[in-house]
């Protein structure tokens, strides 16, 4: 997963905007999840979301005359990619919410940024670890426990082995950030990445749902189960992975981890503007820390803030 040194990574506006808009879609995913697992298998509600999405992508690519992805190199990248980045985390956060809370969750997935920049500074020469990226991963992660009140913790073995199933799901993400760095020099476009990565999903998912489990109760699941699964598999999943890998293409894996640490801030706004719940000063405070943090990883604003107060001379 080495790559040659280069510079590292910066993000854009665009960038930014492109990584709102995916911790809304993927804030949204905990919520689908939480709901179409009263009703339905975890491994159902994956595998259901993986092929789904898939279909949509595949038309989409007709549609749009994205070439598919071909060559034997890039099916087995697409295959590693798939296990990094949906199989594992898709089904250890499914599982995991059959036991806690989807905010807990989200929470705990939070944790991606801090994995991710550890991974990177082990396997790359460009996303090397600094102090100031150190410092706004820590921020970010007190922003987050700040904000959902205290840090998530189990009472029972059960909690305390699903929040560590997302705690491993978080790593797994990190990984993938850093592995799909590769489709860049492969020329792959980040449509047809999107689509070969979850249509090996469904390809390794299928024949053991289909063993291990009825999926066939999908059929009889209620409508705000089946609303579910398509909200978890449409927007949260096709659209989100052809935005993740335009972001990990300009901004690099680092800089796309950041998102994780938006999805409970999204989440918290959504719940005021849609539900009417109230916005509590510590979520504030905790968006004011996060804020912090991203701003620290980034770099630039506190290079325009030290320009700014330095003497003229």
């Amino acid at each position: 997963m080495s790559s040659s040194p280069a510079r590292p990574s910066h993000t854009s506006g665009s960038d930014w905007l492109q990584l709102l808009l995916l911790s809304v879609l993927w804030g949204g995913s905990f919520l689908f999840i939480g709901v179409a697992v009263k009703s339905l298998p975890p491994l159902v509600i994956v595998t259901a979301r993986v092929g789904l999405a898939a279909a949509v992508l595949w038309l989409t690519l007709r549609v749009t005359n994205v070439p598919a992805p071909r060559g034997l190199t890039v099916w087995r990248s697409l295959l590693g990619m798939a296990m990094l980045n949906n199989v594992v985390p898709f089904l250890l956060f499914a599982w995991a919410q059959s036991h806690i809370a989807a905010g807990v969750a989200s929470i705990l997935n939070a944790t991606t940024p801090l994995f991710t920049v550890v991974v990177a500074h082990l396997v790359t020469e460009d996303e090397k670890l600094s102090g100031s990226r150190a410092m706004g991963v820590l921020a970010g992660l007190v922003g987050v426990a700040v904000m959902t009140g205290a840090a998530p913790s189990g009472t029972t073995l059960w909690e305390w082995l699903a929040e560590l199933a997302c705690l491993a799901a978080a790593c797994s993400y990190a990984f993938s950030n850093l592995y799909g760095r590769r489709f860049k020099a492969m020329g792959v476009p980040p449509l047809a990445i999107a689509t070969g990565q979850l249509t090996m999903s469904f390809v390794v998912l299928a024949p053991v749902t289909l063993l291990a489990t009825e999926p066939w109760t999908l059929l009889s699941a209620p409508p705000l189960a089946w609303a579910a699964v398509i909200g978890l598999a449409i927007p949260s999943t096709a659209l989100a992975y052809v935005i993740f890998f335009r972001v990990l293409r300009t901004a690099g894996p680092t800089n796309l981890s950041l998102v994780t640490f938006l999805i409970p801030v999204t989440a918290v706004l959504l719940g005021v503007t849609l539900l009417g719940e109230d916005l509590a000063p510590r979520q504030i405070a905790g968006m004011a820390m996060i804020a912090l943090g991203l701003a620290a990883i980034d770099g630039r604003p506190w290079t325009m803030l030290v320009r700014r107060m330095a003497p003229v001379r």
